[in-house]
């Protein structure tokens, strides 16, 4: 049987003369947390509403939990949970008021006992009498999280989760994801153009651009140790770069001045690059790794458009 959560075949959608997904497959297992990138207008909310069954492709078709869903099986959604955009709550109901009355909606008996449940997931447990109006940004996120998690679903579908988040609002929506990985086993797909946070929580991601999927698979397999970016920073000193030229080092060099050194290759390497800097006399000052995804990600769209002719 496969461990397949959701599976998507050769999903195509037009808006009028706009194409916005074209023959796009892809595949959630179950324990994957799934990052979804791409640029605005790459066709990710247009893919999620049709997997949550919100607008209907014109082409292909999408499974979940191995059956076909449509109108005839909008049963299965049950599996799901989901937050697009910024989730719709009542202000000016209590933070518990929401959540009972969205439990009510979701078709399914839900004790108390439960909300009390996904309130302490979410952390927001001691807060619920208060109205939502007075809700931070962040408590109101992660109040729509507990409402998507409430009955339970295989699958948790977040759009955008940090979305108006500040610095530590973003930290703690990732260490509630990892959580809800972790701790309590849910599948989650995550939907950012926040490339950073997708790289520290993903298990697998897809990058789309233009409506097409780029690539798909394991984030460790993506991106290559290898490839790691090491920024090394000196007193200036133009002799150094002379060194480096005529060295083993030379073939590592992506970028060089006379005060940054810029190398690719594997972090392991890195104390032995030091230490030989340090013989030629180079004061070095700082080292920092930068293993860029978001270069990776340039790198695949601007391949993309080359082989479209877009640019």
């Amino acid at each position: 049987m496969s461990d397949n959560i959701i599976e998507a075949k050769a999903l195509s959608k037009t808006f009028g003369s706009f194409t916005a997904v074209t023959d796009l497959s892809f595949s959630i297992q179950q324990g994957d947390v799934y990052g979804f990138l791409g640029q605005n207008g790459a066709g990710k909310s247009t893919t999620i509403r049709m997997l949550l069954g919100l607008i209907y492709p014109d082409a292909g078709e999408v499974y979940i939990k191995g059956q076909l869903f449509n109108n005839r099986s909008r049963h299965l959604l049950q599996h799901i949970g989901a937050i697009i955009e910024r989730p719709n709550m009542y202000l000016y109901l209590t933070g518990w008021d929401n959540l009972k009355m969205f439990a009510r909606l979701s078709g399914k008996p839900i004790k108390e006992q439960r909300l009390h449940e996904v309130l302490e997931i979410v952390g927001l447990k001691g807060r619920e009498q208060d109205k939502v109006k007075a809700y931070s940004q962040g408590m109101k996120q992660r109040l729509g999280i507990a409402i998507a998690l409430v009955h339970n679903p295989d699958l948790l579908i977040l759009d955008e989760p940090t979305n108006g988040l500040d610095p530590q609002g973003i930290a703690e929506m990732r260490l509630l994801i990892q959580s809800l990985s972790r701790d309590h086993g849910k599948t989650i797909l995550i939907s950012s153009h926040l490339l950073y946070e997708i790289e520290q929580i993903a298990t697998r991601m897809i990058i789309l651009h233009r409506g097409k999927k780029v690539v798909e698979g394991a984030v460790g397999q993506l991106l290559d140790p290898a490839e790691t970016l090491m920024k090394v920073d000196i007193l200036p000193d133009d002799s150094i770069g002379v060194k480096l030229n005529s060295s083993e080092w030379n073939r590592h060099i992506h970028e060089m001045s006379a005060a940054k050194l810029v190398f690719k290759m594997h972090p392991s390497q890195m104390p032995a690059l030091n230490n030989w800097l340090v013989a030629q006399g180079a004061q070095v000052l700082q080292i920092r790794s930068s293993h860029s995804l978001e270069a990776y990600f340039l790198s695949l769209t601007n391949e993309a458009d080359v082989k479209a002719g877009t640019v």
